[in-house]
């Protein structure tokens, strides 16, 4: 069920949603966090989708703010989509025009967040600076943003560390889950020889390269030589990590995208599947926990300090 609300204010569309629920058998028990998604024109619909398939693990209510600040007449519009168009959830899109977009941002959300339930604020394009001083962000318990959006993603991991503050954490990082569980699992087996050095290659457009590098140099205490690949080597993502034990290099390395290939001394190759992953199960991984990410802080902070700059672009493994 889809209702539009044109030229409304907040109290309408609370009192809509309790009559959308009545009218159509949909109720809110359940919901176990308020997701507010602010994003821009054209990005709306692929975020809402993420959204609802995220809330099929976590029922929760979705509030999508557009801003057009450069409309000179203030107004509010809304939209309300429940059951099978929101998925589990409700999804509630405001836009904003003129003055009301230029105002405080937490007055126009306050009244619409589920009473008692943690909030999550997603940032999945334009970003603003220091993300948990901004009006919204100070509500909330995570603040998501995603380093692969950006103009320049190196540099934007780069500045993680400077703005960082409990309950911040980004995509490029949940993009990384498979890589540190694969690589942790090979820790764990034997010969249990120490790591001595480690190198990373991945495409110049990954910000997960960095966070990967910066991980392992702050997890395993050596030196991590890292770059980033030539287009024409490598199109996306992470494309290689060495472990360099006494006894040779244990290579995790994807020939292609969705298929790597683990190598390790002594041993036959294993093909693994190694899809990258969606913009709903990243999400849907970091709505799983919202207490702080503290090993995300530590290595934007530590880690990012520890780790040498990258060596020069288009060196291979």
């Amino acid at each position: 069920m889809i209702v539009d609300l044109p030229d409304t204010n907040v109290s309408k569309i609370s009192r809509a949603l309790v009559n959308v629920r009545e009218e159509g058998g949909a109720v809110a028990l359940g919901r176990v966090l308020t997701l507010v998604i602010l994003t821009r024109e054209g990005a709306v619909e692929e975020v809402i989708e993420a959204a609802n398939d995220a809330s099929r693990e976590h029922p929760m209510r979705v509030i999508v703010l557009m801003i057009d600040g450069e409309d000179e007449n203030s107004r509010l519009d809304a939209q309300i989509r429940v059951g099978g168009d929101a998925g589990a959830s409700e999804v509630v899109t405001l836009r904003v025009f003129g003055e009301a977009g230029r105002s405080n941002l937490e007055s126009l959300i306050t009244g619409l967040l589920l009473p008692d339930a943690p909030v999550v604020v997603w940032w999945p394009n334009r970003t603003p600076d220091h993300i948990s001083k901004t009006s919204i962000g100070r509500i909330a318990q995570r603040r998501i943003t995603d380093a692969a959006t950006k103009s320049d993603p190196s540099a934007w991991v780069a500045g993680l560390g400077e703005q960082y503050a409990p309950g911040d954490t980004d995509l490029a990082w949940t993009r990384l889950t498979r890589w540190r569980e694969q690589l942790a699992a090979i820790l764990d087996q034997p010969p249990y020889e120490p790591v001595v050095g480690v190198r990373v290659r991945g495409a110049s457009d990954s910000p997960s390269t960095a966070l990967l590098a910066a991980w392992l140099r702050l997890t395993l205490d050596v030196p991590v030589d890292w770059a980033y690949l030539d287009a024409d080597e490598w199109p996306h993502g992470i494309k290689s990590v060495a472990l360099v034990r006494a006894s040779g290099e244990v290579l995790l390395e994807r020939p292609s995208p969705g298929v790597a290939i683990l190598t390790q001394p002594g041993q036959p190759t294993h093909d693994l599947a190694f899809p990258r992953r969606t913009l709903r199960e990243c999400l849907a991984e970091e709505l799983r926990r919202l207490d702080p990410d503290v090993l995300y802080g530590r290595v934007i902070t530590e880690g990012w300090e520890l780790l040498d700059p990258p060596a020069t672009k288009g060196t291979q493994a």
